[in-house]
């Protein structure tokens, strides 16, 4: 294949994968970690929220207003004063807002959440590039991009207003250096001192966009021990050598280039807003999410089972378990027909030993720290580029394998075979094919929102409240932090929908009861809400969302029909009918 037919097959995966990306990109409200992103990239923050009072709508909505004053060290400033994410997404985000939304009354949801997919089209050459390198294989690179251009997991980050694409992309470049490092250490052949200025650049930033960059770094550390440990049993003198000494120096830079960052991840344990992971209890269901979170960077069928009928979730389960049955050993083959080439079995080595390390390391965190990382697929981050380059690269083994069968026959032989040999030819283009249709079902499944990758969504729980109340509306819920605060603002972005389709336009308060920091409980939060209740004109519709604490509704005579709270959307609520 010439150049022109590679830029013009690649060209093709930059359409698929901007479609998935940018089709019905504003159909879900920002969800609470969204919210947090609009907000900090804003320089607002939440602290102009009051707590423990009611509110209206639009002073919930306030963190989400721009503001002309307030630039980038507003908002450094408010991620360190209450946020546990370092500032480089943020600060790029501000800069995108004021490029693309300049002097909005509301931040636009679809302006936050196509810097992200941009940067998720991006990945998609970059990727290409990624496996030419890899492998020196343009036909791994192109397959590389295929699966990236449509990966359900790789979509799904493309499509929020979060950090995720942009450290997807740092994680690539620093495998691509980490690759250039092993086979330094392979030939025997010190890495250049650009290549290593580029690394531990790379990796700096990494970790100044997303602490958990440090897995990755982690992963990769993991991966020079063994070669240590090996390279040790055969030369004892090895590590003074000089290819080992420019590795000792990208650690020690990478390390130096990280250190500035240690008071604020020593701050990120037993922190309010990352408490979260550390509420599981040891079981296999870590295991079992990883398994699926890997899964879904190849493949995803519906299974979003709180707003799907059942059987169509089993029924997508189902289809999944033979498909997997059915990929699995056509992917190993590949592999093995890869490692017969010494260079792509270098590689092969050493990136499943990647992905294996850091998956070693999210079961450390889980099952030895007590932080689950499990909990949230985005976290996989980490080792995804990884995992599609070594499908690319098992595939291209399938296809090289066809063709090296193909070449080795005489010529009478391939010209009189005409039935076997269209047959050969066609299996793994009939395989490819299939895995890659089954990605790109897994892509339309995100952009539907089908899949079980979804987090809150207000977009099932605000009609519901909106349907079923016929009087003005109090929404009140308990509060730690921010996030909480942002579950109810994705109500609010989703009310909005009604305000002009409705007759019915109930006005919606709000009220955050906020934990006591000195005896952790909500005793009184909730007799503020007790004492204010009152003041409200009656009929009321009150709506506890999301409420972790006991109160007494009776003595307000507030009745609900409901014996239990419902579910709807990961919201657990309960509906209250005050009267005078």
């Amino acid at each position: 294949m010439n150049k022109r037919n590679h830029l013009a097959l690649l060209l093709l995966w930059v359409i698929f994968g901007t479609a998935l990306r940018f089709l019905r990109l504003e159909s879900l409200p920002p969800w609470t970690d969204e919210c947090a992103t609009i907000a900090f990239s804003l320089g607002n923050g939440f602290h102009s929220v009051p707590l423990d009072r009611i509110i209206s709508a639009d002073v919930l909505l306030q963190p989400l207003h721009p503001n002309s004053a307030n630039g980038i060290e507003s908002v450094v400033n408010s991620l360190f004063e209450e946020s546990t994410h370092p500032p480089v997404y943020f600060i790029l985000t501000n800069l995108w807002m004021r490029l693309f939304s300049p002097g909005s009354e509301l931040a636009s949801i679809w302006v936050m959440r196509s810097l992200s997919a941009v940067l998720g089209v991006i990945s998609i050459p970059i990727m290409f590039v990624f496996g030419c390198f890899a492998f020196r294989s343009s036909l791994i690179g192109q397959l590389s991009a295929a699966m990236m251009a449509v990966s359900p997991y790789v979509v799904f980050l493309g499509r929020e207003a979060r950090h995720y694409t942009l450290i997807i992309l740092l994680v690539i470049a620093s495998l691509s250096c980490f690759i250039q490092g092993i086979r330094s250490i392979h030939n025997q052949q010190p890495l250049s001192r650009w290549i290593a200025f580029v690394w531990i650049a790379i990796n700096s930033l990494g970790v100044a966009t997303h602490y958990f960059f440090v897995l990755s770094l982690g992963a990769q550390g993991l991966v020079f021990l063994i070669l240590i440990w090996q390279q040790l049993r055969k030369n004892k003198s090895v590590l003074v050598q000089p290819y080992w000494r420019i590795i000792w120096v990208v650690g020690l830079g990478t390390l130096i280039g990280c250190s500035v960052w240690l008071p604020a991840l020593q701050n990120i344990y037993g922190s309010e807003p990352t408490a979260w992971v550390s509420d599981g209890k040891p079981s296999l269901a870590p295991i079992l999410r990883l398994l699926l979170w890997t899964m879904s960077m190849l493949f995803l069928l519906p299974s979003a089972s709180t707003h799907l009928p059942m059987v169509i979730v089993v029924i997508s389960g189902v289809t999944s378990i033979l498909f997997l049955l059915w990929v699995m050993p056509k992917l190993l083959s590949g592999m093995q027909i890869q490692s017969q080439y010494t260079d792509a079995n270098l590689v092969i080595r050493y990136l499943n030993i990647y992905v294996g390390g850091a998956i070693a390391l999210f079961l450390f965190f889980t099952y030895i720290l007590g932080m689950d990382l499990t909990l949230a697929a985005r976290f996989q981050f980490v080792y995804a580029p990884a995992v599609i380059l070594i499908v690319a690269a098992a595939l291209g083994g399938c296809w090289q394998a066809v063709n090296k069968k193909i070449s080795q026959k005489p010529l009478r032989e391939r010209q009189t075979d005409s039935i076997s040999l269209t047959k050969v030819l066609t299996t793994p283009l009939v395989t490819v094919s299939i895995i890659w249709l089954m990605a790109f079902l897994g892509g339309i499944t995100v952009v539907w929102n089908w899949g079980y990758l979804q987090n809150h969504r207000p977009d099932i729980l605000a009609p519901i409240i909106h349907n079923q109340s016929q009087a003005p509306v109090l929404i009140a819920t308990t509060h730690k932090h921010h996030g909480q605060t942002g579950r109810m603002i994705g109500l609010v972005w989703e009310r909005q929908k009604f305000l002009d389709s409705s007759i019915n336009n109930q006005n919606w308060q709000f009220f955050l009861a906020h934990r006591n920091p000195v005896t952790r409980d909500y005793t009184q939060a909730v007799e503020k809400l007790q004492a204010q209740l009152p003041q409200l004109p009656k009929p009321l519709d009150l709506w506890l969302v999301d409420f972790r604490a006991p109160i007494d509704l009776a003595s307000q005579n507030c009745f609900s029909e409901q014996k239990s709270r419902q579910s709807a959307g990961e919201y657990r609520y309960q509906h209250y009918y005050c009267r005078s």
